[in-house]
């Protein structure tokens, strides 16, 4: 049912705004908050490609990568009350995804793993089942394996600051502009965080 603003009305006789028209993230983030699922599904929409590609970024294995965006709305979700909007949800939800891609390189889940039955099979049915491997270079895929365990380990060691300026700056790719406009902070202050960073 549709009230005479164009929201519709909940079962309680509440209305329930519509998102037609391109909303803000804060208007979003409270809607979703307030049980909206459209709202959420916008912004779900609105940050899917870029979760995909920090996560991409971070692990570098793309069927792993794939699977971290909807890992980490189901997580957005389930927490969303815990989001006290300190920062931009755009921020909250790239630090989910860092936490997610580095919890998943470190169970070592870096590639894909595929089952097959173990049922004894012909020589050519054999055959036909060999599957290639996939990385080409063994030492190269264990030495980037390596490389985001110590990205991980160093990561951790920095102050709050420090490690929200280089995860929005150099994970999420944003400038530093951006980078200083999301944290509340002048360019200035941003500068040495991820200097010293």
């Amino acid at each position: 049912m549709l009230s005479s603003f164009g929201d519709e009305i909940d079962k309680s006789g509440t209305a329930v705004p519509s998102f037609s028209a391109p909303a803000g993230e804060k208007e979003l983030v409270v809607a979703a908050k307030n049980g909206n699922e459209e709202a959420f599904e916008i912004l779900v929409e609105r940050y899917r490609r870029r979760i995909f590609t920090i996560a991409l970024r971070l692990i570098r294995v793309q069927e792993d990568a794939e699977d971290i965006p909807q890992q980490n709305f189901q997580k957005a979700f389930v927490h969303l009350h815990t989001f006290e909007r300190k920062s931009s949800f755009s921020t909250w939800l790239t630090r989910i995804t860092v936490n997610e891609a580095l919890m998943l390189l470190r169970r070592g889940r870096g590639r894909r793993e595929i089952s097959i039955d173990e049922e004894p099979c012909e020589l050519k049915e054999a055959a036909r089942l060999e599957i290639p491997d996939s990385d080409s270079d063994p030492e190269a895929s264990y030495s980037q394996r390596e490389e985001a365990g110590i990205l991980s380990a160093a990561i951790d060691t920095l102050t709050p600051g420090m490690r929200k300026a280089i995860e929005l700056r150099d994970l999420a790719e944003s400038s530093t502009e951006e980078t200083a406009r999301l944290m509340g902070l002048s360019v200035a202050a941003v500068k040495p965080r991820l200097l010293h960073g």
